[in-house]
């Protein structure tokens, strides 16, 4: 609570003492982790896209995307439109009666006499829907070596979309999205000792193995520079970097000790900080590596709190998860109050002659 006052009353300073800093200032990883940092005067960043144009579709949302499936299509109609009607005035195939051409005049394609009916004819080409009224002439090698471009350009720009559909909808990035973390970390202890503690669900029933998080710290310096420093977080017992198993929620904690990089910065009140969160894992069914990113402000981190229990077990002896519960946190106590409060839950539970897990029985108490 003293954290939270000292902020307050050290706001009006924050300008003063970091000059980059504003009252409302953009952070550098989004909640859903995108990134907002933004390039200036790049030379040649049009040549750079250029050379990546599958990243680029692949990174587009999806309403850009389906723009700029509907005009790549209907370019390619339109530009061979103008093809098929120039090659008929060439030809000479727009002033004449195609119901009766002169004899030694060969029509290239059959009742092309406008620029509508040379568009129509190019979408019939595209898409084989099949000749019917409009249909090419094998006297004339012009059509035939027109045709065959237009074919051979449809079936390249058709592969190129659908193959760009297929790996916006199977890449890793959409599985990523099922993985949430909590709006808020909180500051308590564990085994008597202070730590930054915040929680992650995968709300997919599919389980993700080879987890593993990594967090960076950013933070401004007074010579304007943004100085990133690495920070370990780790789960209870797991002696290894990697979790094999992630099916329900875990709890990530980095103790705060005194060579952490984050003790003077939460007892600093005018100390800004970004701590941005990597979560790495494995598709158990592709194989594949999927990230998701987050990332927690000073004002995003609550002192002296921890979260609320979110696993429970029914009457029928099965673990369930109640994710209402998932952001909440409740004021923790003392830890002598709490070992108090822990004790006389168990001797509660004695007397009663009830069997319920210890981990709720102390959750418990802490709610009281």
């Amino acid at each position: 609570m003293q954290v939270q006052m000292d902020r307050m009353d050290g706001s009006s300073n924050k300008a003063a003492a970091f000059p980059l800093l504003i009252p409302r200032r953009q952070r550098l990883v989004t909640k859903d982790g995108r990134s907002t940092l933004r390039m200036n005067n790049v030379q040649g960043k049009g040549l750079v896209y250029l050379r990546d144009i599958w990243g680029i579709l692949l990174d587009m949302r999806w309403r850009w995307m389906m723009l700029f499936f509907v005009a790549a299509f209907l370019a390619h109609w339109l530009v061979f439109a103008v093809f098929w009607y120039l090659l008929a005035e060439m030809n000479g195939d727009l002033e004449l009666d195609h119901e009766a051409p002169p004899d030694n005049h060969t029509i290239c394609v059959k009742y092309i006499t406008s620029f509508a009916a040379a568009f129509s004819f190019s979408l019939e080409t595209q898409l084989t829907i099949g000749y019917g009224t409009m249909f090419p002439s094998g006297d004339c090698p012009s059509a035939i070596a027109l045709l065959a471009v237009e074919m051979l350009l449809g079936l390249m720009l058709e592969a190129f979309i659908t193959g760009v559909f297929v790996a916006k909808i199977s890449r890793p990035k959409n599985r990523a999205s099922s993985i949430c973390f909590t709006n808020t970390a909180v500051v308590a202890h564990k085994e008597g000792k202070p730590c930054l503690m915040f929680r992650v669900a995968n709300i997919r029933q599919s389980p993700l193995t080879e987890v593993k998080v990594t967090a960076v710290l950013y933070q401004e310096q007074d010579n304007d520079h943004l100085h990133h420093t690495s920070i370990d977080f780790h789960l209870d017992n797991i002696s290894s970097e990697e979790c094999p198993f992630f099916i329900f929620p875990l709890t990530y904690y980095h103790t705060i000790t005194q060579s952490s990089p984050l003790a003077p910065l939460l007892r600093e009140a005018l100390s800004y900080f970004e701590l941005v969160i990597f979560l790495s894992a494995t598709q158990e069914g592709s194989g594949e590596t999927c990230q998701r990113r987050t990332s927690y402000l000073p004002s995003e981190i609550v002192p002296n709190h921890r979260f609320t229990s979110i696993l429970v077990q029914n009457a029928k002896g099965e673990y369930q998860l109640n994710m209402e519960n998932f952001n909440k946190t409740i004021p923790e106590l003392p830890v002598a109050m709490e070992t108090k409060n822990q004790k006389i839950s168990e001797m509660e539970v004695c007397v009663n002659g009830q069997h319920i897990d210890s981990f709720q029985i102390c959750e418990t108490g802490l709610s009281e």
